[in-house]
């Protein structure tokens, strides 16, 4: 069964009849069919999704509807509703979800934490700060645990944790605002942990940038200086292939040439923008912010960060 976007919006309402809560996510107003305002001003709208991932993903929209009807009290089958949700780019109605978690479940740091991120992504930022902290609050005594994909890589093998997810998202918002000391310790309470090699790598990803906008270039240098080729990581291979240009080992136009539309990928651009900007050449660096920002992708982390890049320097 396929929900198109005007079904998708009936489901919500009526799942939301059977909610046990009037709670709010304190979302703006915004024109119809809009999900958030970028940075620069401009209105963000909901993604468009090739034809077959549409499908799929509203498929796996209605079994998580399905099942919150069943139950609508149990913690998971609210969190897969909002999930779900949110990967059909709905994150307005998936902050709404996660908000009657919070309100039916205020002790269980999951809530906090995927909201968190729904309300990074809608660039609500000092909202998503107030969301991690309560989560890492709330998870402090207890054990971490792994948390299950929603879009599973190719070995369908979950990569992240609640705790590392956390401290990861908290680490990227105060990157975001460019409170670099704030990121850095975000960061190092995430390599505490018992990371798997693909959250390793993308937490040094952000955590190195972190370091060397804050000064601390020495330290940059020492936490990538044993990213070698041979590391092997399930999902963050351009991650990976963006730490080993900033260590040297790899070429940042090999890197372009070597990627499909890389420029259309925020992850290598942003990170190849970074890697001018470090090093002095801020034109260049806002040229290839700018393309990202040009190509639309606005969900994505990359983008989101070339266009905080891009409010600080005044662009429009």
């Amino acid at each position: 069964m396929k929900i198109d976007k005007t079904g998708f919006l009936f489901v919500i309402v009526i799942t939301f009849l059977f909610a046990a809560c009037n709670g709010s996510g304190d979302l703006p107003p915004l024109p119809q069919g809009a999900q958030t305002f970028s940075l620069l001003g401009d209105t963000l709208y909901t993604p468009e999704l090739p034809a077959d991932v549409e499908e799929e993903y509203s498929e796996n929209l209605r079994e998580a509807m399905l099942e919150y009807r069943r139950d609508p009290e149990e913690p998971d089958n609210v969190i897969w509703l909002g999930r779900r949700t949110a990967y059909l780019g709905q994150y307005r109605d998936a902050v709404e979800i996660f908000t009657e978690g919070v309100f039916k479940h205020p002790d269980d740091p999951r809530m906090y934490r995927h909201r968190g991120h729904r309300y990074l992504t809608l660039r609500m930022f000092n909202h998503a700060i107030k969301d991690f902290e309560q989560a890492a609050l709330l998870m402090r005594n207890m054990e971490d645990t792994v948390e299950p994909d929603g879009l599973p890589n190719e070995l369908n093998q979950p990569t992240s944790t609640l705790k590392s997810n956390v401290w990861y998202h908290l680490g990227l918002v105060h990157y975001l605002q460019a409170n670099y000391q704030a990121a850095i310790e975000s960061y190092e309470n995430a390599l505490s942990l018992d990371l798997t090699e693909d959250m390793r790598i993308a937490t040094l990803y952000w955590y190195y940038m972190a370091l060397k906008r804050n000064g601390n270039d020495e330290r940059a240098g020492e936490v990538i200086a044993d990213i070698t080729p041979e590391i092997e990581v399930i999902e963050n291979e351009a991650y990976l292939n963006l730490l080993l240009v900033f260590n040297g080992q790899f070429s940042a136009q090999r890197l372009m040439e070597a990627s499909d539309d890389a420029l259309q990928n925020a992850t290598l651009g942003y990170g190849i923008g970074n890697w001018h900007y470090i090093n002095g050449r801020e034109d260049r660096a806002l040229e290839i912010w700018q393309q990202i920002y040009n190509d639309g992708n606005w969900p994505a982390f990359g983008f989101i960060a070339a266009e905080a890049e891009l409010a600080r320097y005044g662009v429009e």
